[in-house]
Formats: C-alpha cells, structure tokens, sequence
C-alpha cells in the first residue's frame, strides 16, 4: 500500500508540472498535507467508516479519493470531476496505480444521474449548505458524509439552515489542529422543503 502510495505521489508532482493539481508549496510537505490528510478519513469518525461504495465530489487532485482506492482496493470509489484535464488525470493515476476499483465521471454534481452511495466525501468542494443541494439524492439515512473543511468546519456547521435534518458533527484533523471535518448523516429534509430525487438502493 506505502509502495502504491508512493507511485500516486510520484505521478502527483510530475503532473503539476502541467496542469495545477494542488498548490506547489503543499509539495514540501505532500505525505502529511494530501496523503495522510485523505487517508485520516478513513480513521478519523468516532462512526465506523460502512463498507461499500464511495463517492467523491470534485475530486480535483483525487484527494481523498484516490487514497482512498489505493488504501481499500476491494472498495468501489467514484471520482466526479467537471473539468476535463482532471479527469483525464484522475484516469491515469488510478490506471498507473492498477485501481480496478475506481469510476471517473466527467460531469457536474447537478448532472449525475440519481443513485445512492455508502459514504459520500468532498474535500474544498462547496459551502455545506450547497453541497447538501447538490448532493442529498446520492444519500441514506445510513451514508456516512465526511467532508474536510479546514477552519470553517464549525462556522459552516452552524450555519447550516433547518432544513436539513441531521446528525453532523466536527472531527479535529489528525494532520492540522486547525482544521475540522464535518462528519455524520443526512437523515432527509424537514417538512415543507422540496424532496429530493428518489434513487437506487446502495451497492
């Protein structure tokens, strides 16, 4: 797993030499600021993280992604993009890195066909309260969300509107005291608000 780590950090710089996947000073410090960053997620939940099929929104870079592929190869994980050269890109490092278990989409999180994961995560992707949106017809009562805010995660917590029936909660990074990640569930919509697209079951 460090072996097939290290070749997804390998294809990570030589790639941002052409296209800015990630912020050239976060490179200094690469294990620590996107690999273990992504990897924490599966062990920061005070919830065990449920077997099962994994989205990740504006993959970007494929974090946590692709760590996350690369950690549970036996874990169907969706990366979803809305720029071409990220996907492209998404595509040959999961290749490079022999994960048979990855699907890259090339589409907007508004045009993805309704269907139902176990965890859904997204790393600088949207304010929570959009992302919910966007994003509450992929989930259960049972789908684990665990979404990395940095130092905005209580801020964005509290802010949520009552819309929103759930039971989120803050974790502290493992890998910055000062950053935050949104954990929990989405248990559906209150009464009054527009729901959401009916879907598939869980895989």
């Amino acid at each position: 797993m460090i072996a097939r780590l290290g070749v997804l950090v390998e294809a990570l710089v030589d790639e941002n030499t052409r296209q800015n996947l990630v912020a050239r000073a976060s490179l200094e410090q690469v294990w620590q600021r996107h690999i273990v960053d992504s990897a924490q997620l599966l062990y920061v939940s005070r919830e065990t993280v449920p077997d099962g099929s994994w989205l990740d929104l504006g993959s970007g870079a494929g974090f946590p992604g692709l760590v996350v592929a690369a950690m549970q190869p036996d874990r169907p994980v969706t990366l979803v993009d809305s720029r071409r050269l990220r996907t492209d890109w998404l595509a040959r490092a999961a290749a490079s890195l022999g994960l048979g278990n990855v699907e890259v989409i090339l589409a907007r999180v508004e045009d993805l066909p309704a269907r139902r994961w176990c965890v859904i995560s997204a790393r600088a992707f949207a304010p929570l309260e959009r992302l919910l949106g966007l994003a509450a017809r992929f989930s259960t009562p049972d789908t684990l969300w665990l979404l990395p805010k940095g130092a905005k995660a209580q801020h964005e917590l509290e802010a949520l509107t009552a819309d929103w029936n759930h039971v989120f909660h803050v974790e502290h990074s493992l890998t910055d005291p000062s950053a935050g990640i949104i954990a929990g569930q989405l248990l559906g919509q209150t009464p009054g608000r527009k729901d959401t697209k009916a879907a598939p079951a869980l895989r």
